[in-house]
C-alpha cells in the first residue's frame, strides 16, 4: 500500500515526503493558477533517484473539454508540456480534472474534445506520462461530477489508455456514494490508478470541493480507509496540512 501526500514545500518534495514517512507525494510542476511554462526542476535527479515515487497535478485552469478555442487549445498545449516534466521527474502520471462546458447542449461536444486531446497527442507520439482524469465535484455541465457522464466520457478516452483518479471528496460533494466506490468506478472506467483521498467540510451532493482532514469531515473516516483498502492503488492526502499527518497515522492505523 503506497500511501502519501500533496507537496506543500515544492522547493523541497523529496524532503516533505520523508518528513511524513510517505511512500508516494504528489506536486505541481508550475504556479497552479498560471498558464507558465513548466521550468526544470533544481532537485530533478534527486526526485528521481528517491525511493518516494511521484505523480504530478496539472495547473487548475486546464479545460480541454471546453469549446472556447481560447481555452481549450492553451489547455491541449499545457497538458502535454506539463507531462513532459513529470515525465522528467520520472512521475508515472499526470492528474487533470474533467473539465467542464457551458451548457447542456455542449457536454457531447466536450466529450469530443476529450477525444481529440488524445487523438492528436497520438499523431505526435503520445503523451509522455499517462494523463489520469479526475473525477469534480461541482458544475452543472461538467465533463466527470457524475459517474454517468464519466461512463459516456471513457466511451471515447478508454480507447487511448486513459487513467482515472478517484478523488473521494468530489465524488461525495458531487452527490455520489462512496459505499461500493471502488467497483461501481471501476465497472466504468476498468481501473483506478490514483486515490485523492479526502474528507469534505461540506454534506453530500453539495457541489463544494473544499477538503477536509479526517476528524473534520462529513465523511466517514472508516469508509475512506476502505476505499483505500480495496482501491489498488496509490493513494494521495490532499486535506488540509495542520492535520495531514494525522490524517495519515489514522490510516495505517486502520490499513494494518
Amino acid at each position: 500500500m503506497r500511501i502519501g501526500a500533496h507537496v506543500r514545500q515544492d522547493s523541497d518534495p523529496i524532503g516533505f515526503g520523508e518528513k511524513l514517512g510517505a511512500e508516494v507525494i504528489q506536486m505541481f510542476v508550475v504556479d497552479p493558477q498560471s498558464w507558465d511554462k513548466p521550468q526544470p526542476h533544481p532537485l530533478a535527479e534527486q526526485i528521481k533517484a528517491s525511493p518516494i515515487e511521484l505523480v504530478v497535478h496539472s495547473s487548475y485552469q486546464i479545460n480541454v473539454a471546453s469549446t472556447n478555442n481560447r481555452l481549450r487549445m492553451p489547455s491541449r498545449q499545457a497538458v502535454a508540456l506539463q507531462a513532459q516534466a513529470a515525465a522528467d521527474l520520472g512521475a508515472f502520471g499526470l492528474v487533470v480534472h474533467g473539465g467542464h462546458v457551458r451548457s447542456d447542449a455542449e457536454i457531447e461536444a466536450g466529450i469530443t474534445n476529450w477525444g481529440k486531446l488524445f487523438e492528436r497527442q497520438q499523431d505526435k507520439g503520445g503523451f509522455a506520462v499517462p494523463i489520469l482524469i479526475e473525477n469534480t465535484a461541482g458544475g452543472n455541465h461538467a465533463m466527470a461530477r457524475y459517474f454517468d457522464s464519466i461512463a459516456k466520457l471513457w466511451d471515447v478516452v478508454g480507447e487511448y489508455d486513459a487513467g482515472f483518479c478517484l478523488d473521494t471528496c468530489h465524488a461525495w460533494a458531487g452527490g455520489e456514494e462512496l459505499v461500493g466506490v471502488v467497483d461501481r468506478i471501476k465497472a466504468i472506467t476498468g481501473r483506478i490508478d490514483l486515490v485523492h483521498l479526502n474528507s469534505s467540510r461540506d454534506e453530500f451532493n453539495s457541489g463544494a470541493d473544499r477538503h477536509a482532514n479526517f476528524a473534520e469531515g462529513t465523511i466517514d473516516p472508516q469508509l475512506l480507509a476502505e476505499v483505500c483498502r480495496t482501491a489498488g492503488a496509490p493513494v494521495i492526502l490532499e486535506t488540509p496540512a495542520e492535520g495531514v499527518a494525522e490524517d495519515l497515522a489514522y490510516l495505517r492505523e486502520h490499513l494494518g
